[in-house]
This record gives structure tokens, C-alpha cells and sequence, in this order.
């Protein structure tokens, strides 16, 4: 795939995930009388779901990233070149900020907000780190492409309910939620910490992955799950031109 239709798959990515979360959001406490159980439940059923959906959808186009920590982590690897990191973190940032301020427009509020939700504390930054470490390690650990997508879709959703700070686990939907002063959202001075603890988890994840997830030259060939949407996306390609 050409760099413009795979930062345009990055780009778009990132709004419908960060609408999907602080929308949701929105709606569901509107809808739950105040109970936060319930509201948080409705919020990751709709992350779960649109994560499943983006992935699949966009793997072939872009490799589905959606979040500067997995692209630093694939450029680590030699997955994707640093210039091309660059942009690719660029319009996670730009999508996701973009993301909030449409799930605003769409509930009929101020398009420019500032949190107020206080997210802060050793304990809520482990829990950035773990929810961050699981998140690489999942993607780095899989070994079928086409189960990408749920298996991130599931760690998400099960890091929503066992770690204190519901699991942000992305510098770009973390800023993005700290321009939406609703359920979802994060004050914008606790953005540097969780987006520290995040990049942290995922450093640790690839120095674990590339010990734990190491080929056996002993035993059959084993593809890492990027490189097998890089050659998924190069057959796409090939089909593409030879239509």
C-alpha cells in the first residue's frame, strides 16, 4: 500500500475509535442514572466491538495501529521505517483528537473542553504499564493473523475491568481524552504520566516478546503477526494491480 492510503487508514482509525470511546462514554452515562458500573460496562462493550471491527478492516490497509506505542514498537523491529513511524504517529494524534471533538458534535456539546476527571497515582500508573505490557504482548505473541483482532479486542475489554485506570493504553487517545471533559475523560496534567507508564509497558512487552516469542530454530517457521499483514497487504496490493 501506498504511504497516503495507509496514513489515511491510520488517520481514520483513530477518529472512530475515540469517538466510539468517548461517545459511548457520553451516551452511557446519560443512560445509567448514575451508576458507574453500568456506564463503564456500555463503554467497553462499545471499545470491544469497534476495535474488532477496525482491525479487521484495516490491518491489510495500514497494519491497524492506531496508537504510537504499537508503531514505535513495530518500527523497533524493523517493521515499519522511522520516516514512515513519523507520519504514522502524527495522524494518530491528529485522529484521535479529531475523534473527541466529533463525539462532541455529536451529542450536542461544546466541540472544546478541557477534563477535570482526575486519573493520577503510582497505582493508576501500574496499571498504564500493565494494561500497556499485555497490549504489545498480545500483538507481538500472536501467531495467526486473523485472531489480531479479537485477541486485542479481549485484552482491552478484560483491562477496562481489572485495572485501576480502565486501561487508556495509548499516548494519542490519551490526550485526545483529555479534551473531553466527560466519562472517558483524564486531566490534562495526568497526560504525561499515563503516556510515560505506556510507553514504559510497551518497551518492556518487546524486550519480553523478543525473548519469549523467539523462533526455535528447531521447530517449524513461525511468523511474527506483522509481518504477516505486511505480506497480506502486499497480496492486496498484487491483486489490486492485476485487477
Amino acid at each position: 500500500m501506498t504511504l497516503p492510503r495507509r496514513i489515511a487508514a491510520e488517520a481514520l482509525g483513530s477518529v472512530l475509535l475515540t469517538a466510539t470511546v468517548v461517545g459511548s462514554g457520553i451516551m452511557a452515562e446519560r443512560l445509567s442514572a448514575g451508576n458507574f458500573g453500568v456506564a463503564l460496562l456500555a463503554n467497553t462493550a462499545a471499545t470491544v466491538a469497534v476495535l474488532g471491527v477496525l482491525i479487521t478492516l484495516l490491518a491489510p490497509v495500514s497494519g491497524a495501529h492506531f496508537n504510537p506505542i504499537v508503531t514505535l514498537v513495530m518500527t523497533i523491529r524493523g517493521e515499519v521505517s522511522w520516516r514512515d513511524a513519523g507520519v504514522y504517529v502524527a495522524a494518530q494524534f491528529a485522529g484521535c483528537c479529531a475523534g473527541a471533538f466529533l463525539a462532541h458534535a455529536m451529542f450536542e456539546m461544546p466541540i472544546l473542553q478541557a477534563s477535570v476527571h482526575v486519573r493520577a497515582g503510582p497505582a493508576q500508573w501500574l496499571a498504564e504499564f500493565v494494561a500497556s505490557f499485555g497490549l504489545l504482548l498480545v500483538i507481538l505473541g500472536c501467531r495467526r493473523e486473523h485472531s489480531v483482532a479479537w485477541l486485542v479486542a479481549a485484552w482491552i475489554g478484560a483491562a477496562y475491568w481489572f485495572t485501576s485506570s480502565t486501561s487508556f493504553a495509548n499516548p494519542a487517545i490519551t490526550l485526545a481524552r483529555s479534551l473531553s471533559d466527560t466519562f472517558a475523560g483524564i486531566r490534562p496534567i495526568d497526560v504525561p504520566a499515563f503516556a510515560a507508564a505506556q510507553l514504559f509497558g510497551a518497551l518492556a512487552a518487546q524486550a519480553v516478546a523478543s525473548k519469549l516469542f523467539q523462533r526455535d530454530t528447531a521447530s517449524a517457521t513461525v511468523v511474527s503477526p506483522s509481518r504477516q499483514l505486511r505480506a497480506l497487504i502486499t497480496t492486496r496490493q498484487t491483486n489490486d494491480e492485476s485487477q
